[in-house]
């Protein structure tokens, strides 16, 4: 149990102690290597890594240096990564066997290891983390802390001016005055929908009950999407420090974080941030002596697409099966155990203890008009820098897909991004300049979504992307409702005929026709976004469904049922690679002669397309 004034001897003794890590022209002996330890980095060895410093530094005697695990840097497609501090010199790609390396070069002898140096998109060299473009554009206030700060460590995250706004608030602000300053600041939820965060707290306090609750939507179930669970790994501590702020703001002592048991990390740093807390008095009863109480429980989600949507959720926590409740009433009159809930997303919490401590003018600076602050997106597809980027609100997608995302690689050219998931739409080339904000995704057909974005060269198929959205939601929908559970899957049939080259006239129109209907009667999100890929794909590549219709093609050549295989005699040397890997000897010819496709024969596997040294075989 510590006092208030513990924890803020801790805050101050800590941050001298952490300064090198923010600091590079700190003055010191010491120095820290950090090591990404989110999931992406450690399905690379990340662990093992952390391991090997630690012991060659034992072994070598090296005192001043402490290797340091962090939640995910962003930069996906670059790691594992290590970054040395104070200097601020950035490895990429490293391996376990890499780590003896850097120990003698770059501790010992203060010597770069070139080698392992991150190269830009350009193939330059960079030396320090600021210098790559990937980050150049980037705002993190959600993402603060990851990167930088030990999730693990309390007192790491009281360093940074944690658990600084729940002071502010419990000892000099009143709950009206913490919904004012949230409404103030312009926040709306970042779980997709984009609904004003303190408009949804004033309507939770205002709610009559004996009891309220607050609850963390943390599953975060897009496909792609991973900025959810890189908070929880990164910064586990912000989210209950909000959590406990807006608990305090609505008048609920109780709270809940539902997240999905497929993240293990996550699950297993929240719930020691958790045991954390309550060891130092931070969760509990009349914390500081304030008055106030609150406690918080992780419960686990078993996967269920449809339990990101809230009502589906609290079904969930209290132990039935997911399924959308009818609205009204809503959480905020009549939610959890039949109580006054308040429910808002990992992302949206992130950016309350900042509010709160920078204050609602500063954050309502960023961002544009109607949509304030960053948005964080998990940026992943046919890119160069897969990885998690935080914005300012109002950033072009044009910015984000080349410079931050470093554009298309093999030169080839932008198709189309995917906003907001199976309940998103694409955005084509021609609204490249589109500003990422809620107004004008929903204006082109799309939507924010929780923050998935990705991005299709021009070897996709959009008939096939929305086949595949569709199978995503027949399989993810709860049967609750007959136009989600018989709709979406009529849909998907459709889009099956079309790509299986059986299309007719009037398929298009037909689709059109059944996409409205499931959205106006469906009973939750889930079913009223569903159709939202086929629109959207419908509206800019109409021609491609055209095609696959009229004339049994698809340019991509992604929908095998209409590859027609043949071998381009300019192109063909003959050299039978492709005759002999093929499994149902469709391919005839001789040695140093054209060879020659039996279409009938032919099963499209596309084995040839891949054995052919020459790219002589084309669709």
């Amino acid at each position: 149990m510590k006092t208030l004034e513990e924890i803020n001897k801790i805050r101050e003794e800590k941050r001298k102690e952490l300064d090198l890590r923010v600091n590079t022209s700190a003055q010191t002996y010491e120095k820290h290597i950090l090591v990404c330890h989110g999931t992406g980095c450690t399905s690379s060895k990340s662990p093992k890594i952390i391991e090997n410093f630690r012991k060659i530094l034992a072994e070598k005697n090296i005192e001043n240096v402490r290797v340091i695990q962090t939640g995910c840097f962003g930069l996906c497609a670059k790691g594992p990564i290590v970054i040395i501090r104070p200097e601020d010199v950035f490895y990429a790609m490293v391996k376990p066997e890499d780590c003896e390396e850097i120990v003698e070069k770059h501790i010992q002898n203060g010597e770069i290891v070139e080698r392992l140096l991150c190269r830009d998109i350009d193939n330059k060299v960079v030396k320090k983390l600021d210098e790559l473009n990937f980050y150049k554009k980037q705002k993190r206030i959600a993402l603060k802390n990851c990167g930088v700060i030990d999730p693990e460590n309390i007192d790491e995250y009281i360093a940074f001016d944690g658990y600084k706004a729940l002071e502010k608030v419990l000892f000099n602000m009143t709950p009206d005055e913490v919904i004012d300053e949230v409404s103030k600041s312009g926040l709306r939820g970042r779980g997709g929908a984009g609904f004003p965060t303190g408009k949804k707290w004033l309507f939770t306090k205002m709610a009559e009950g004996d009891q309220k609750y607050v609850v963390c939507n943390a599953d975060e179930g897009d496909p792609g999407a991973f900025m959810d669970r890189s908070i929880l790994e990164g910064d586990p501590h912000c989210v209950i420090e909000a959590m406990m702020i807006a608990g305090f703001a609505v008048g609920a002592n109780k709270g809940y974080i539902y997240v999905r048991a497929e993240y293990p990390i996550a699950v297993s740093r929240f719930q020691k941030a958790i045991d954390s807390a309550r060891e130092y008095g931070i969760l509990g009863k009349n914390i500081w002596n304030s008055g106030f109480d609150f406690d918080l429980e992780i419960r686990l989600g078993a996967g269920a697409f449809v339990c990101g949507e809230e009502t589906a959720l609290l079904e969930s926590i209290e132990g039935r099966r997911g399924q959308p409740r009818l609205k009204p009433p809503f959480p905020a009159n009549e939610g959890l155990f039949g109580k006054p809930t308040l429910i808002n997303n990992v992302e949206t919490y992130a950016n309350i203890t900042k509010i709160i401590l920078n204050g609602s003018d500063w954050y309502s600076q960023i961002g544009t008009e109607k949509s304030k602050g960053t948005k964080v997106f998990a940026l992943g597809g046919n890119v160069n820098n897969i990885g998690l980027v935080e914005v300012p609100m109002g950033v072009t997608l044009r910015e984000i897909v080349y410079d931050i995302g470093g554009g298309i690689p093999n030169g080839r050219k932008f198709k189309a991004a995917q906003t907001g998931g199976p309940s998103g739409g694409c955005i084509p080339e021609e609204h490249l300049d589109t500003p990422i904000d809620y107004e004008s995704l929903q204006a082109i057909g799309s939507m924010m979504g929780s923050g998935g974005l990705i991005v299709m060269d021009d070897s996709k198929c959009m008939v096939n992307l929305a086949k595949f959205y569709l199978g995503f939601t027949v399989d993810e929908s709860c049967g609750k409702c007959t136009p989600c559970r018989i709709g979406t899957k009529r849909l998907l049939e459709m889009l099956e005929k079309i790509t299986d080259g059986k299309g007719e006239e009037g398929d298009i129109e037909k689709l059109e026709r059944l996409c409205v209907n499931i959205k106006n009667a469906s009973v939750c999100g889930l079913g009223q976004t569903a159709p939202n890929p086929v629109l959207s794909t419908i509206k800019y590549f109409r021609e491609e469904y055209r095609e696959h219709i009229d004339h049994k093609q698809c340019r991509a050549g992604e929908c095998k049922a209409l590859m027609k295989l043949h071998i381009d005699p300019e192109l063909c040397k003959g050299c039978g690679l492709c005759k002999r890997n093929c499994p149902v000897d469709a391919i005839s010819g001789d040695i140093k002669q054209t060879h020659v496709i039996d279409t009938e024969k032919c099963i499209k596997c596309g084995t040839c397309i891949t054995k052919c040294p020459f790219h002589a075989i084309k669709s």
